[in-house]
């Protein structure tokens, strides 16, 4: 009898499928959640940060870029009609009282600052819902809290092309009579000639 050897095909890309896509921690706080919210919200699990912020005037922040690159949050509460992002859930190591972990404290500023609740879990294998409610609440409570301090903040918004609609980044003049002066150009630049001129 011939045994057949498996061929190594040379074409096949170097991915595999991982065993598991969530930890035993973070299914047991997925069935917490399910329960608790009900069809309140829908929750996306490990949501990366970039498919919930973006950096306003990218080419002045890069250094920012690389604090939510490959980054995630554990889970994402969304309206159930629009996916608008609504509270954040993160599953956190426990700490001591008075510690914070920095990446801890960077996604909460991050959260706090959008105006979006980051409920901090301490990771366990088992969940108690008013427990797990009471840490919502604390969240929703500093978010209120902080609206204020929002609201009165002057606004950074980056201009969208006026010929494309796309994102503009911020640019100097090289040359010509506004020499050293800064404009805003299309991200799409020179394919595309938009240009708003900073008053």
């Amino acid at each position: 009898m011939t045994t057949l050897k498996p061929i190594k095909d040379p074409d096949r890309l170097p991915y595999r499928l991982r065993e598991t896509f969530m930890s035993t921690t973070e299914l047991a706080l997925l069935r917490t959640l399910q329960e608790m919210v009900g069809n309140r919200y829908i929750i996306c699990p490990k949501v990366g940060m970039n498919d919930i912020f973006y950096i306003v005037r990218p080419n002045e922040n890069v250094h920012f870029f690389n604090k939510i690159f490959r980054k995630h949050v554990d889970f994402l509460l969304c309206d159930p009609k629009t996916l608008k992002p609504v509270i954040g859930v993160e599953l956190v190591k426990p700490v001591t009282k008075n510690e914070t972990r920095e990446a801890d404290q960077f996604m909460e500023d991050l959260f706090l600052d959008a105006g979006l609740p980051l409920v901090h879990v301490p990771s366990s294998q088992s969940y108690v819902q008013r427990d797990v409610a009471e840490l919502f609440q604390l969240a929703i409570m500093k978010v209120r809290e902080t609206a204020p301090l929002r609201a009165s903040s002057k606004t950074d918004s980056v201009p969208m092309c006026p010929v494309c609609g796309r994102m503009m980044v911020l640019r100097i003049h090289r040359e010509g009579a506004n020499a050293g002066k800064k404009y805003y150009g299309c991200m799409d630049s020179p394919k595309c000639n938009g240009v708003v001129e900073i008053g």
